[in-house]
């Protein structure tokens, strides 16, 4: 069972949204080392916005609804940089 979110390692999180289906939407850099590294799954949504509040990301994933579902549903991308 993985602990919390901040407790967790990066590794942590991978194995456990492998484990589990999800995506993981990050601002963190080393997601996307991972995807390269590790392959899929998990996909990488990986938000570029900078320091920013928690709205502007809601904002942003709304605003991409389309293009994560297409992203999402590719068997080939690993990674969706917004």
């Amino acid at each position: 069972m993985l602990k919390n979110l901040d407790e967790s390692t990066d590794l942590e999180v991978w194995r456990y949204a492998k484990i589990h289906g999800f995506a993981i939407v990050t601002k963190d850099s080393d997601f996307n080392d991972l995807a390269i590294y590790r392959g899929t799954p998990p996909k990488i949504i990986w938000i570029k916005l900078g320091n920013c509040k928690v709205d502007a990301i809601a904002t942003v994933l709304r605003e991409n609804y389309e293009s994560i579902v297409e992203f999402l549903e590719d068997d080939v991308s690993a990674i969706l940089e917004i």
